[in-house]
């Protein structure tokens, strides 16, 4: 059976057949984490307003809304507890990203990624089940199980992507596997409007489409992607000798220099950056459905497009970008640092400017929705910042550092949905307005911060021999050279204690 796969398959490159399964692999992940954002504007009893007209707090009904046959569900959630709902998934999310991260460093990325997919897949699937029997309490204890399922995801899988990434590829392989987040919000919003408006089920229909998909992706997965080269049963030689002269990552088991790492700048830098981009693109991404149906009125499919349209451009735009940054580095235009620095200051500037004018524009729907839609797709640009930014760092700890940046990106989580809940009682404009003035903050503060102390060179703890040299006070160049994923002799600073 091996060799007929390897005859099938060795003519495909492995390492784009590792990007697209990477890719489908964080469109199921975040199907799953984000269907429920839709989904729940149709749970809920719907809010009656007598708001037939506009004002300066409250948008009149559309057509489309009036004519809708999603008119919400049967189960009295407020806003608190709504807010409460959809932050429970980070509560779990966060608690398994640093040791998801480690156990891939140590272990490999396949078997931490795939269980992480399959066991999501099980939970969403049994949702409109545990919501029936158990009412919030039991959603709130199974989107918190689903946290703790997903959150080894990201890490794994940048653990991955050094490994199946050859020279000047890095940064399009990385966006490949990353955009599958991006397009798994795209397809969740589009795809959930159209499953609630259109099926006699209803709502949960959602979480049976997208949880099965997630079962059936994790087979795929087992049978056609390995942890590295080596050990790839349909590899070619030609290929496989290839990836193994240019990638840069550890073959043994070394202790984690957490000393190092903790006291990094950079990494530092890299944290506080996500603490901006994060918030913000939660607040998009987790309530931007609420805002649609309770402020502007669309109905549950309208909602559901007009939802997925940021997203669809933020794909977009994160894959052009990658193209874009890949060629600065390989024509040595700009420097690896320069790339992630102006990308990510870009990716948070202009969505801050687009977002908090939204807030100004009142009931006029066209002109909120485009504002929306260029904001968060500007944010696609921050792939090739922020988000890749670990495996300049270290290669060889990508999977700790990223386990360490997707907690901070986990908290974000948690406070971005609770915040608005907390903040948005009446749903109205002026009230959404605070909330977008907060995500104004963030993203400028943030990114004012990875310009001046972020940076794109491998650090030298990335070494695995270089505690080793500093504990035998082995005498050592103050300079040593530290071969890049992207790019080879580069030169850092090495510590002389």
């Amino acid at each position: 059976m091996v060799s007929s796969w390897k005859l099938c398959c060795s003519r495909i490159p492995q390492r784009w057949v590792f990007a697209v399964m990477g890719c489908l692999a964080g469109v199921n992940a975040y199907t799953m984490q984000i269907s429920l954002s839709l989904a729940i504007t149709q749970m809920v009893v719907s809010a009656e307003t007598s708001n037939s007209t506009s004002s300066d707090e409250f948008c009149p009904a559309s057509d489309s809304t009036n004519s809708s046959t999603g008119s919400g569900g049967s189960y009295e959630w407020n806003t608190y507890t709504q807010g409460v709902i959809l932050s429970s998934f980070y509560w779990g999310y966060l608690f398994t990203q640093i040791p998801g991260g480690m156990l891939a460093d140590k272990i490999g990325g396949k078997y931490v990624l795939g269980l992480s997919i399959f066991s999501s897949a099980i939970f969403t699937l049994l949702t409109p089940v545990v919501v029936e029997a158990f009412d919030s309490t039991g959603l709130i204890i199974l989107r918190i199980l689903i946290g703790l399922g997903e959150g080894v995801t990201v890490p794994a899988m940048l653990e991955l992507v050094p490994r199946w990434s050859a020279p000047g590829e890095e940064s399009t392989i990385a966006t490949v596997v990353t955009s599958g987040s991006v397009l798994g919000t795209l397809l969740s919003m589009a795809l959930s409007g159209v499953l609630i408006q259109n099926s006699s089920m209803g709502w949960p229909l959602v979480f049976y489409v997208f949880g099965a998909a997630g079962v059936l992706w994790f087979f795929a997965w087992v049978l056609l992607c390995y942890n590295n080269p080596d050990v790839h049963p349909f590899i070619t030689e030609s290929e496989k000798n290839y990836l193994r002269k240019t990638t840069n990552c550890k073959k043994e088991l070394v202790p984690t220099p957490w000393r190092h790492i903790l006291t990094s700048v950079p990494v530092w830098a890299l944290l506080i950056a996500t603490i901006g981009d994060g918030f913000s693109y939660f607040t998009m991404v987790t309530d931007l459905p609420l805002y649609m149906s309770n402020v502007l009125n669309f109905s549950v499919q309208s909602n559901g497009f007009l939802s997925a349209l940021p997203s669809l451009l933020m794909w977009i735009v994160s894959v052009a970008a990658s193209w874009v940054a890949d060629w600065f580095i390989k024509t040595q235009k700009m420097s690896v640092t320069n790339v992630r620095k102006s990308f990510t200051a870009v990716a948070m500037v202009v969505p801050a400017i687009f977002i908090v004018t939204a807030s100004y524009v009142g009931c006029n729907r066209v002109v909120v929705v485009v504002l929306f839609v260029l904001g968060m797709g500007f944010m696609g640009i921050g792939t090739t910042g922020i988000f890749i930014n670990p495996i300049d760092l270290s290669p060889n700890y990508s999977g700790t550092i990223m386990g360490m940046k997707t907690t901070v990106s986990a908290l974000t989580g948690i406070a971005a949905p609770y915040l608005v809940g907390v903040l948005t009682p009446n749903q109205t404009v002026s009230e959404w307005r605070v909330v977008f003035w907060i995500c104004f903050g963030f993203f400028l503060e943030c990114a004012l911060v990875f310009v001046i102390w972020g940076d794109g060179k491998v650090q030298y703890w990335n070494d695995p021999d270089f505690r080793v040299r500093l504990d035998n006070q082995q005498p050592v160049t103050k300079i040593q050279k530290v071969e890049n994923v992207a790019r080879s002799n580069i030169t850092v600073e090495l510590p002389l204690s």
